[in-house]
């Protein structure tokens, strides 16, 4: 997910994010997640990476994006599951 907002006025900001150096972790034989990252668009076209915590100013018309991390896996990716079916519930057969 990426978010971008626009500040339209001088202002200082806060961040405390967390999964920019390491990835979320997959389970059972699933793949790591994707880092977080985010950085400034100043107006004057020069882009600045942010650490996950920082205190910075921002100018009017800055732009602020941010991507969250994305999830691990879950399972072997390498598995095919096209002849699985679902399991079928207890409550269905009562």
């Amino acid at each position: 997910v990426e978010r971008r907002l626009r500040f339209l006025a001088p202002m200082r900001a806060n961040l405390l994010a967390s999964r920019r150096r390491v990835a979320p972790f997959g389970m059972a034989g699933g793949e790591p997640g994707k880092t977080g990252r985010q950085w400034l668009e100043h107006a004057d076209g020069g882009i600045e990476e942010l650490p996950g915590i920082a205190e910075f100013r921002l100018e009017s018309g800055a732009l602020f994006v941010l991507q969250t991390p994305g999830g691990g896996g879950y399972g072997d990716p390498d598995l095919d599951l096209s002849e699985t079916r679902p399991a079928s519930s207890s409550r269905a057969r009562a």
